[in-house]
């Protein structure tokens, strides 16, 4: 197959040098103003009979040249591309063509990458050297870098009823949660869906998580599964997915099925600016440790994060949890973004470390999914799987790293995304 290679005063001395500085500028402003005046005067006596207004012109300062949000670059450019097992990225792009494979845009490079199957790193490599252009991601300042996190599937212990043991809830997507979507009428909100409910005829705010805690009638009959640690289903909902374990042994798959509408605020940023964690310790794993030693604070703290998830139970055959493509999400190399600034479905390769070290941690991922804190141009979230190891790195890590989305070579830099065009426009 062919291819194509796309020295200090003391006090005193600084308060008489002070004062001795005021006399003399007022004494020098005095006799600028005099001889101002008297120029202006003659001016005028001079031209008294042919003075002609003009009228005072004042020029619009130019507006800065917006810089790129994506930036092209040769493949040289792309930090450790030459150096990842690239396979495995194939698959997951794979899973994103079943959906982007309607969209022309992406029709002839999924047509080829389905054609890959099979094949070695170096060929697989060279298909994407020649489908696609790399195109740097950049911060509204023009800088290169941000934050990687990470995420993963958790595992809960429930049941299918409550007692005194399982008593606290996953709930289903209330009938009476509304979502406003404008874009039809307002373009400029295409990104944007409005939740709440009716109280009366008047759209509200849908309930907050401590609403919800405090009146669990509101969700009475939604309520789906029941778990027996606050903290863990605390998780589950940033998680966005996870599985339960029935006492049975039975394994209950779950996946984010809408979200109240409240904005998600971190929880562990709020312990570090109460004193109450050190920046290092502020894991999911630390969170948890905190919560299990201050059970009196806990449900406060909680509770400032006023974003609430609802799910939805998913088949078990699953290769994976579902993300917002709607697609299985891949361990290592499934990536979530802010999809206002990189397309869901595009392969993008990451630069970072592995959590807490300074080990290169480069390879291609696929952008399947977004979250609640997941705002930004270089921002994204790392998807580790399911397991104690995928556990224990998803909580650990807060990494910097660089990004470069693989766009198709027919791909116009105005066609998507819009702030691609303008910078600071993410959310």
């Amino acid at each position: 197959m062919m291819y194509i290679k796309g020295k200090p005063l003391m006090r005193h001395e600084r308060d008489c040098s002070f004062r001795d500085f005021q006399y003399e500028t007022l004494t020098q402003n005095f006799m600028k103003d005099q001889l101002r005046t008297l120029a202006v005067v003659a001016l005028l006596l001079l031209g008294a009979c042919n003075i002609i207004p003009t009228p005072r012109v004042t020029e619009k300062p130019a507006e800065p040249k917006p810089m790129p949000v994506l930036k092209a670059v040769d493949w040289d450019m792309v930090e450790g591309w030459r150096d990842d097992e690239i396979v495995p990225a194939l698959d997951a792009f794979l899973q994103s063509c079943t959906v982007l494979k309607k969209k022309a845009l992406w029709q002839e490079a999924c047509i080829q990458a389905d054609s890959m199957r099979g094949q070695d790193d170096d060929t697989v490599r060279q298909f994407f050297e020649s489908y696609f252009v790399p195109y740097q991601v950049l911060n509204p300042d023009g800088t290169d870098n941000g934050l990687i996190t990470g995420y993963y599937e958790p595992l809960l212990k429930g049941s299918r009823t409550p007692s005194a043991r399982y008593r606290y809830p996953l709930y289903t997507t209330p009938e009476e949660l509304l979502i406003v979507d404008l874009s039809s009428v307002y373009p400029q909100l295409k990104n944007m869906r409005l939740r709440g409910r009716l109280e009366g005829r008047k759209v509200v705010p849908f309930y907050s998580r401590a609403e919800i805690s405090g009146n669990p009638a509101a969700l009475q009959g939604k309520e789906l599964l029941w778990v027996d640690d606050e903290v863990d289903l605390f998780f589950l909902q940033i998680q966005g997915s996870g599985r339960v374990e029935l006492e049975n042994g039975e394994i209950v798959r779950v996946g984010y099925a809408d979200q109240n509408g409240h904005p998600y605020r971190s929880i562990g940023k709020l312990l570090v600016d109460r004193g109450e964690l050190p920046l290092e310790r502020a894991s999911m794993q630390g969170i948890k440790a905190w919560g299990q030693k201050n059970p009196q604070k806990l449900p406060n703290i909680l509770h400032q994060n006023s974003s609430f998830v609802f799910f939805r139970e998913l088949p078990g055959t699953m290769a994976g949890p579902f993300g917002s493509m709607g697609v299985p999400l891949t361990a290592g190399r499934s990536l979530a973004v802010d999809p206002r600034v990189i397309p869901q479905g595009a392969p993008v390769f990451l630069s970072t470390t592995w959590p807490n070290t300074d080990e290169q941690l480069q390879r291609l991922m696929v952008a399947q999914d977004t979250g609640g804190a997941i705002k930004g141009n270089v921002r994204a979230d790392f998807f580790w799987g399911f397991g104690p190891d995928a556990a224990k790195n998803a909580g650990k890590m807060r990494q910097m790293g660089r990004m470069w989305v693989l766009m198709p070579v027919e791909y116009l830099p105005k066609d998507f995304p819009p702030a691609a065009r303008v910078l600071g426009s993410s959310r």
